[in-house]
């Protein structure tokens, strides 16, 4: 559990860490990046998951609670090798996800604490930490990230029968492909800890003028992500 716990929290810091501040960088005032696109957001969110599998590569790097629920429904067996898939593991990476999650936002929130500041809008202060819909609708937005959380799921699922070899590569061109062609509708959360984690960080630091964590909201990138893992893990169990 150790071991789970210490990488998990590692490597999901580091890609909420990477993923959240490329945001920050994009729309908080007076950064050197500011205005750099939705590309900018894509790329950087691909690289910040290149970088979390990387550092939590020996508890297979899950670094979202939707990849652990698809592989446990799969008929994997193991979450990683020497680690089965038993309630006390799951309850493990979950736990282990939330924490790196929220921890990788504080990091951001300090990382950019003067431009934080100088932001007013209240929306752009919250995008950094957490998802928004473009049109709040949500049974569709639910439906928005439970396509773009099967996408994610299913592929890594089926990563494993590539005969190319490609890595935490293969996994973060996953992730700046669904983000540059499902990510407009909801901000493509597709992991409830890096929606989650960075919510709670939001409504518990000292952002002058910060507002509310839109907790009305917060069931959307949750639910989603994991009725989409679910439907991926399904998939694969039945031989796809």
């Amino acid at each position: 559990m150790g071991t789970i716990m210490i990488y998990e929290i590692m490597g999901t810091a580091m890609l909420t860490l990477l993923g959240c501040g490329v945001v920050a960088n994009h729309t908080l005032a007076k950064t050197g990046g500011h205005g750099g696109g939705p590309l900018m957001i894509h790329w950087g969110w691909g690289l910040g998951v290149f970088v979390g599998v990387y550092a939590a590569y020996k508890t297979g790097a899950h670094l979202n609670p939707a990849v652990t629920i698809g592989l446990a429904v799969s008929g994997a067996g193991e979450y990683a090798p020497g680690i089965p898939i038993t309630v006390g593991t799951t309850l493990a990476y979950f736990a282990a996800e939330m924490i790196g999650a929220f921890l990788g936002a504080v990091f951001v929130w300090l990382a950019y604490r003067n431009h934080y500041d100088q932001t007013e809008d209240q929306a752009t202060v919250l995008g950094t930490f957490s998802t928004a819909p473009g049109i709040r609708s949500y049974g569709w937005n639910v439906l928005t990230e439970i396509i773009a959380t099967f996408v994610l799921v299913f592929i890594i699922l089926n990563f494993g029968n590539t005969p190319v070899d490609l890595g935490p590569l293969a996994v973060a061109l996953l992730v700046v492909a669904i983000g540059a062609s499902l990510g407009g509708p909801t901000g493509y959360a597709i992991n409830p800890a890096r929606d989650l984690g960075p919510r709670i960080a939001h409504a518990l630091v000292p952002i002058k003028g910060k507002g509310g964590s839109d907790w009305s909201y917060a069931w959307v990138p949750i639910v989603g992500p994991v009725i989409g893992a679910i439907i991926a893990g399904l998939v694969v169990l039945m031989g796809f």
